[in-house]
């Protein structure tokens, strides 16, 4: 071979290896996992099946053992598989008909979603074969895993804990109480870089199926980074190179308990004798010696949906929407697909989901708020009146079908620049509220900020968008770790100076620790300790003595309505933060900790019901501390620049798995106020890579 030739075609080659290492692997015919070194999983599909299978991969490697037990669970055959006390979840799961109706869904599906499905669940399998060490040996009886087992497992965490839950139901209430949120769109007439920015920061519980996990999914024509509660398929807060957006919960009544009146063995409607619709169930427990017993049980069905409870003459149904519509996994993917507001929105014109806020903005700079959700269309009855038990011997209580998508309350650019949602109605989605009400169903949501769980928080959220008139994303991402508690510039005006007046020696040295404080929860805050624990043990209802109304809609409610009471109460709090800690102005990260994984470490943070934007749901210990198990767990802030530029953080860490060196490592961050920054290049993934996985 000629020299000049030789050297040409080992230019060539060099050029072809520089080019293969440098594109993405999608695009030369391989499927690829590059795991960064915070445990998130960079997944290159060769095609979009290979990419779900990936993805399914990657989680169970991240939470395999976690993600069996929910999807035994979601069958209603977790007591089979591990004993006695999973019989009441297998009873709820079987009562709701969770298994038969998730094989329903996924016959309707689309081949090429339930393509998408088999693929993750062949991920989850491979994975199990391949690696048999890494999962419990008790959890194996699961496997296979199968398409029909995502789709109970959605169904029973989105429809049945989300919408409505196991606790709920025993009570005969429906109203979605599981997790909060705050989220943020900023358009470009607010923000200082003149591009749109989002902010993501869902509330959760730290364990089970509510975990979120952290991923970037690349395929051709897809290149989508966010969240997912752990065992989904799809992404379900995310950004690509031209959009985001974030969910909250909605105050939406998706559920309702129906009162029957019983007659000859069945139940009176529209004055005609019904019969129930009666299935057997038979529940096998494994028991400590490896046989089973069985427990068998009747459904009973009636017109309005599934009994779940018994008085006397009276039976209880539970009627929950969503239960026909079977694509949430496809529109969830439509909308990661999306380039442009048109197509976002088409994909949400689907009304799949059953409930959840959609706070979106894109690189042109607009920004969106929809109350998403299926809102049964009812004939009679404001909001109060279908959080009740309503009678179920009439038709005209029946609902059958849902508000149109043009029909929810929707808020498109607005001139202030902003849209908020912290699980407030959506009359406050921005402020002066643009959303009247009194043109929506009074069944839609309550009817103002006032009936909102958290008025303090979102409160909170609308002052610190409101303190800038330009909002930097540095200052975006510092405001997001607010601990202010809004309750204590409410209250304490009022309460330092009447315990200075009427106080005991105690109850004035209380008064002097929290003038000095600064009124934050941060770790080293001096004061917090003594108010929250002060303020959790006040009924917040007979709190105020001004209560909350329109015209001051930000500082009301505010005052004390009984002095007297709330200085008692003061007192014999002082004193017993006295003997706990040995001083009233123990610093609020030496009580409140943050437990996870090997991790224990000071808190910032508090629960948003006092008015804190950085929320942190605690409980009791046995050492007299209190330890995180909800709140502020995944957190995403994105300036749609060129190129967008984003940070994120998975509070806990984006594994479970005993092994993984990713439990609890991003507590650290949290407990400095810090987000990672979001690698999404390939050379930055490289320079950021722990471990390489091809298919």
């Amino acid at each position: 071979m000629p020299l000049k030739r030789f050297f040409l075609l080992l230019l060539g080659l060099t050029l072809v290896a520089c080019i293969v290492v440098n594109q993405p692997v999608a695009s030369i015919g391989q499927t690829e996992i590059l795991w960064d070194k915070w445990g998130v999983p960079h997944i290159y599909g060769k095609n979009t099946e290979e990419l779900f299978k990936a993805f399914g991969w990657a989680q169970t490697q991240s939470h395999g053992n976690l993600i069996l037990r929910l999807y035994g669970q979601a069958r209603g055959r977790a007591a089979e598989y591990w004993g006695a006390s999973y019989v009441s979840s297998d009873r709820y799961v079987r009562t709701m008909g969770i298994p038969e109706r998730a094989q329903q869904w996924y016959e309707v599906q689309d081949k090429e979603i339930q393509g998408y499905l088999n693929a993750f669940a062949a991920g989850i399998n491979d994975y199990a074969q391949k690696h048999p060490a890494e999962i419990d040996d008790t959890l194996k009886a699961v496997l296979p895993i199968t398409g029909v087992d995502i789709l109970a497992h959605v169904q029973r965490v989105i429809h049945f804990h989300f919408l409505t839950n196991p606790r709920q139901v025993a009570s005969l209430k429906t109203s979605p109480t599981q997790g909060g949120s705050n989220a943020w769109a900023i358009a470009p007439t607010h923000s200082a870089s003149n591009n749109a920015m989002l902010l993501a920061n869902p509330h959760l519980p730290w364990t089970d199926f509510f975990l979120w996990y952290e991923a970037q999914l690349s395929a051709p024509n897809l290149d989508a980074y966010g969240a997912t509660l752990v065992g989904m398929p799809v992404l379900a807060i995310a950004f690509n190179n031209h959009l985001g957006w974030t969910v909250t919960v909605n105050p939406i009544d998706g559920a309702d308990i129906y009162q029957l009146t019983l007659k000859d063995g069945g139940y009176l409607f529209d004055g005609k004798v019904q019969p129930f619709e009666i299935e057997s169930q038979t529940i096998k427990i494994r028991q400590s010696n490896g046989k089973f017993i069985e427990e068998q049980f009747q459904i009973e069905r009636s017109i309005q949906g599934t009994v779940v409870a018994r008085q006397n003459d009276k039976a209880f149904t539970l009627r929950v929407a969503g239960l026909d519509r079977p694509n949430m996994m496809q529109q969830l993917w439509q909308m990661a697909k999306a380039t442009n507001l048109k197509e976002f929105e088409s994909s949400l014109q689907q009304l799949q989901m059953p409930l959840f806020n959609i706070i979106y903005g894109d690189r042109t700079g607009q920004i969106l708020y929809v109350f998403n959700g299926q809102v049964p269309i009812r004939n009679t009855g404001d909001w109060n009146y279908w959080q009740g038990i309503i009678p179920g011997d009439t038709s005209k209580t029946l609902w059958t079908k849902y508000l149109d998508y043009k029909d929810l309350p929707r808020l498109l650019d607005p001139a202030n620049g902003w849209l908020q949602n912290t699980n407030d109605p959506p009359w406050t989605s921005t402020f002066p509220s643009l959303l009247d009400p009194k043109k929506y169903p009074p069944y839609l949501a309550p009817a103002s900020l006032g009936e909102a769980n958290d008025i303090l928080r979102s409160q909170r959220s609308i002052q610190l968008l409101q303190e800038s008139e330009k909002l930097s994303f540095e200052q975006m991402c510092d405001r997001k770790f607010s601990s202010r508690l809004e309750l204590a510039d409410r209250i304490l005006e009022y309460l330092i100076p009447a315990a200075r007046l009427l106080s005991n020696p105690i109850g004035l040295e209380a008064s002097e620790v929290l003038k000095a404080w600064d009124r934050q929860t941060n770790a080293d805050s001096k004061g917090a300790v003594l108010f929250t624990l002060w303020a959790q043990t006040v009924q917040t209802s007979k709190l105020f003595s001004k209560p909350w109304n329109d015209k001051e809609a930000l500082s009301t409610p505010t005052g004390l309505a009984d002095v007297n009471n709330a200085l008692a109460i003061l007192e014999g709090v002082a004193a017993q933060v006295k003997l706990l800690y040995g001083s009233l102005d123990v610093s609020w990260g030496e009580v409140v900790r943050l437990r996870y994984g090997k991790q224990d470490l000071p808190a910032s943070g508090a629960p948003g019901s006092l008015g804190s934007f950085r929320v942190l749901d605690i409980v009791s210990t046995k050492d007299e501390r209190f330890q995180v198990v909800a709140g502020d767990s995944y957190i995403a802030a994105i300036e749609f620049s060129d190129p967008i530029k984003a940070r994120v953080l998975t509070v806990y860490g984006n594994a479970t798995q005993p092994n993984s060196s990713h439990v609890g490592d991003q507590l650290p961050l949290y407990a400095r106020g810090e987000l990672r920054p979001v690698w999404r290049d390939r050379k930055e993934i490289e320079a950021n890579l722990e471990s390489r996985q091809v298919f």
